[in-house]
């Protein structure tokens, strides 16, 4: 499927990458840590590219977005969202973010929450323990080499820029281990239909994701059979579960639709 429109617009200081496919309620797909539009979304694009209008968006120092010498957080990532939609005149939509674009949803939810229909917040977190046993310590002591092959490849082919590639990884690498929790009240404050989704074999625990689906009110819960966002797009090793995204996907258009 081709974009219907794509481009850049200057939001907070940078030139932030874009791309929108088919028409109708807007759906904004936020990807996760090292990773693009396409990498995590383009299964997603494919099945509900002529049902919404898909606005997917590289958030800094990813993809095709320019970076920036300062800190990642969750939070400028989600001010440059709302900052990207302002630019293109979308006054509210619902939010798809995956991994650590789903903790920018939550963000979006609770920093802007005047542009928010619903948020789908899939395999994201919010505290430290959370995380699987081991997760931070492996973060510790992560290097370049470690980085997972498919995601320098990507980024080169949107960037070709090795230092770029560099940057991308200590900046995503820094932001994982400094992280510090957040207060339940950025979760209580969302007012928005929330659906979490999370797989029972994820880097989250499952019991995380089901706490953050208690702290919002009125909010749903899916726990599938799965790895870390195999429900949505092909595991690293190009293997693809067609049915589970399926399933996902159906699921995650009835809750945007009803």
């Amino acid at each position: 499927m081709n974009p219907v429109e794509k481009g850049y617009k200057k939001v907070n200081g940078i030139q932030l990458y874009y791309e929108i496919y088919g028409s109708g309620k807007p759906l904004v797909l936020i990807h996760g840590g090292g990773s693009s539009i396409l990498y995590d979304f383009k299964e997603v694009i494919a099945r509900l590219g002529d049902k919404f209008q898909l606005i997917g968006i590289d958030l800094q120092n990813h993809g095709r977005s320019e970076h920036r010498d300062i800190p990642e957080t969750f939070e400028q990532d989600a001010d440059d969202v709302a900052g990207l939609l302002a630019e293109l005149n979308i006054g509210k939509a619902s939010f798809w973010g995956f991994s650590n674009g789903g903790s920018t949803v939550m963000q979006i939810g609770h920093r802007h929450p005047g542009i928010v229909e619903k948020l789908v917040v899939a395999s994201a977190f919010y505290k430290r323990s959370g995380m699987i046993d081991g997760f931070f310590e492996g973060m510790q002591e992560a290097t370049f080499e470690s980085m997972p092959e498919p995601f320098k490849i990507n980024f080169l082919n949107l960037n070709p820029d090795f230092s770029k590639l560099e940057n991308l990884f200590e900046k995503d690498c820094k932001r994982m281990q400094t992280f510090k929790d957040w207060d339940d009240e950025v979760l209580t404050s969302i007012q928005s239909p929330t659906l979490f989704i999370s797989g029972d074999q994820d880097v989250m625990k499952p019991e995380h994701a089901a706490a953050m689906w208690r702290l919002v009110k009125g909010s749903r819960l899916m726990i599938l059979p799965a790895t870390h966002g195999v429900y949505m797009m092909p595991d690293f090793d190009g293997s693809i579960d067609v049915n589970l995204i399926d399933f996902t996907v159906r699921e995650v258009e009835k809750f945007i639709n009803h």
